[in-house]
């Protein structure tokens, strides 16, 4: 798997000496010097004040070397929380076009009704693979369509595809930009944002992050009448160039972001900014069908190895709805649940 550099620091060396072994060879170095200049004995005997500036040169060396890192303003805990990176951080890559192929036909296979979302994909994976990049290079998606079509099912379904690890987060429980960009120190709740957070747990910098409902998250003001909206927040990686170097709050380091895949789910655009659709285009999503429902149990039985029947019957419920419309992936969800739990369920005695 390739390894990219991600922060944009350098490690100091896991050998570099410490304080006090720099000063011992600091005063011995000087004994030597006097006594090689043909200073008398007694007069190369360090004094307070030489040891005073061997400390003192000690401390700049390390100093200098603390700077050159970029980490010379944070404690020691958070230095030691980067060093994951320090040989970078791996991204799954889609070695061939082939390989994109195989990851579109099993998403729409498994949910054909997705296929707009399925098919931009497709042509970001292979446009990637013809320009030699490590890694797909997916642009971020809006999708836009009724809920309970699955939109959160098919982003985790690309994450299982990619090998890629996924974050979910709830843009109606978490509407503040802190949530994806983290807040710096000051704040009650400082920390990195949970993007990041992700990559550090995992150390691969590509992973699927969707964001869920987009579109109720709203605006968050402080005290002070700042306003930190999650739409404001996102904008920063929505673009190559600027994902590329961007600045985390907490660690007041940057950050190399360009090869997350953004995945932005929303029953409408009514409410988002205009600087965030222009980054991120809706792409429109349709209601399901009786078909498409059908489909979904049939495979969904099959994979929790349900019994025929047992899946007819929940076939049966959905065909004798009228309206497809009012029966959703989760309600599918829910009857083969029951079923499975059922059929699992321990003889009573």
């Amino acid at each position: 798997m390739p390894r990219i550099q991600f922060a944009d620091v350098s490690f100091p060396d896991h050998n570099i000496p410490s304080a006090h072994d720099i000063e011992v060879r600091l005063r011995k170095f000087l004994d030597r010097f006097r006594e090689k200049i043909g200073s008398p004995k007694f007069d190369y005997a360090l004094s307070e004040a030489d040891r005073l500036k061997v400390r003192r040169r000690a401390a700049a060396y390390l100093s200098a070397v603390s700077r050159r890192s970029g980490m010379d303003h944070l404690d020691p805990k958070e230095r030691a929380r980067l060093e994951v990176f320090r040989n970078g951080a791996q991204i799954q890559p889609v070695e061939t076009e082939h390989h994109a192929d195989e990851i579109a036909s099993c998403l729409h296979t498994e949910m054909p009704w997705m296929a707009p979302a399925t098919e931009r994909l497709w042509h970001d994976m292979r446009a990637s693979v013809r320009n030699g990049d490590p890694a797909p290079l997916v642009r971020p998606m809006l999708l836009v369509g009724p809920p309970g079509i699955g939109k959160s099912y098919w982003s985790r379904l690309l994450g299982a595809q990619l090998s890629v690890p996924t974050t979910i987060i709830e843009a109606t429980s978490e509407p503040a930009a802190f949530a994806v960009t983290g807040s710096q120190k000051g704040w009650g709740s400082a920390g990195p944002g949970k993007v990041l957070e992700g990559i550090m747990a995992s150390q691969i910098a590509n992973p699927v992050i969707v964001v869920d409902e987009i579109e109720k998250a709203g605006d968050v003001q402080s005290a002070g009448g700042q306003r930190y909206s999650l739409t404001e927040g996102l904008l920063p990686f929505l673009e190559r160039s600027t994902a590329r170097r961007w600045s985390c709050p907490y660690f007041r380091i940057v950050f190399d972001m360009s090869w997350i895949t953004w995945i932005l789910t929303a029953n409408s655009v009514n409410g988002l900014p205009a600087p965030f659709l222009s980054r991120c285009p809706p792409t429109e999503l349709r209601a399901l069908t009786q078909e498409h429902l059908i489909g979904f149990a049939e495979r969904e039985g099959l994979r929790r190895d349900l019994p025929p029947d047992a899946v007819d019957a929940v076939k049966d419920v959905i065909m004798a709805i009228k309206k497809p419309h009012n029966v959703s992936l989760r309600s599918v969800v829910r009857m083969l649940d029951a079923v499975d739990q059922l059929m699992n369920r321990p003889a009573l005695h």
